[in-house]
């Protein structure tokens, strides 16, 4: 069965030959069996036809840094970062993490997959179809295993990509609060085999920062994931030049992300490594703060720029790509072509998955988001509601009218 897409108002999406975000009008494409087949003017007719009556039509965005799958939202922390507190307040008090890792712990099985798959199916909502979606509210071998599992059943279930991520190495669980190293050996003796023998995890991560895991610990852990073929990514200087941007590129981790305070030498040195720089504008803006990386800087110095939601039941509740494209121009300094780019092709390469998803050429899965509006720049500007018309997944329509 092959599906035709005709009349597309305007076609935009990234071009491996030409290496940059193009502008295409007058299109038509073929999908057969889940892929794109021929993008062309004036193509035959095939089994099936959608309409796109003008819009425009994009890539699906590629989500490269998610925290998914989380047993209660922490609505409560936000009044208290309104009253004054900072995240690491609110952490010392119970909160936080932690606080999410008993919800976790606690929940059967069956209800926190339910709570998955509801967020899968709000992403692709919104126009997103392939997500990078951590563990790390388990804490414990059984409850991290028991995370990515969850995480792999929801994906079997929902029509989105979901690329796994083994994050262990998220926070400290109170039964280790003393005792440090203990946790470090545990990740690295038992979680990393145990997770390795399960299959499901493809990236390990490390919330390299002070105050969480520092540098050399970082360094065991995301070497070990390595020799247990684990690629490496992880959080990095997010409040403080904690040297973990440095780190990413020496153990040549996909990406860092965070960076918003990024040293010189580890934004030179990252470019030097070819590690992608996952900024997350939307955690600086849902924590009220000013500071947001520096993706000028970053893409001067040769940096490759993809930018996520970091949607997280503390620290940013949000799942809209079309709202991170807004902040990333407004507060980034990102033109509206940069910050689609990293939230497509950019971000699919973080991830290794840039010969698959991120663009719209041929031989790429078909996953494919027709919008109600015209014109590229349309996504960033309506932040308000959703203006996703249809997403047609591996050539399969999931999402009409919005729905």
């Amino acid at each position: 069965m092959a599906l035709k897409i005709t009349d597309i108002g305007e076609l935009t999406t990234f071009n491996s030959d030409k290496n940059r975000i193009i502008r295409m009008t007058g299109m038509d494409m073929i999908i057969e069996e889940g892929r794109i087949s021929e993008i062309d003017e004036g193509l035959p007719d095939a089994d099936e036809k959608v309409d796109a009556s003008g819009r425009l039509v994009t890539p699906g965005f590629v989500d490269a840094h998610t925290h998914s799958v989380f047993a209660k939202a922490r609505a409560d922390e936000f009044g208290m970062r309104i009253s004054g507190k900072s995240y690491q307040e609110i952490a010392d008090q119970g909160g936080g993490i932690r606080a999410s890792v008993k919800a976790v712990r606690e929940m059967p099985e069956k209800q926190l997959l339910e709570l998955t798959k509801n967020h899968l199916e709000d992403f692709l909502s919104l126009g997103t179809t392939t997500v990078e979606a951590k563990s790390g509210y388990g804490l414990s071998t059984e409850s991290e295993l028991k995370s990515l599992m969850i995480l792999s059943k929801a994906a079997d279930s929902v029509a989105i990509n979901v690329v796994p991520t083994f994050l262990g190495a998220h926070d400290f669980p109170h039964e280790f609060a003393d005792n440090r190293r203990g946790y470090v050996d545990l990740i690295c003796d038992e979680m990393i085999p145990a997770v390795t023998k399960q299959g499901i995890a493809q990236f390990c991560d490390v919330f390299c920062e002070n105050g969480w895991f520092d540098v050399e610990s970082s360094r065991r852990i995301l070497e070990t994931g390595k020799e247990h073929g684990l690629k490496p990514r992880l959080h990095a200087d997010e409040f403080v030049a904690s040297g973990a941007a440095e780190l990413a590129a020496e153990v040549g981790a996909f990406s860092a992300d965070h960076l918003m305070h990024v040293s010189d030498e580890g934004i030179r040195k990252m470019a030097e490594a070819g590690v992608v720089a996952i900024l997350l504008p939307g955690t600086t803006f849902f924590l009220g703060k000013q500071t947001y990386a520096p993706a000028r800087k970053l893409m001067d110095a040769g940096v490759e720029v993809a930018v996520a939601t970091d949607f997280n039941p503390g620290s940013c509740s949000i799942q809209s790509m079309p709202f991170i494209m807004n902040l990333s121009c407004l507060y980034l300094g990102m033109s509206v072509e940069e910050s689609f780019k990293g939230a497509t092709h950019v971000a699919a390469k973080s991830l290794g998955w840039e010969n698959k998803v991120g663009s719209l050429e041929v031989g790429m899965e078909a996953d494919v988001v027709i919008w109600d509006v015209d014109r590229l720049e349309g996504i960033p500007y309506h932040v308000g509601g959703n203006k996703v018309h249809k997403v047609i997944k591996s050539g399969r329509t999931e999402v009409d009218g919005g729905k």
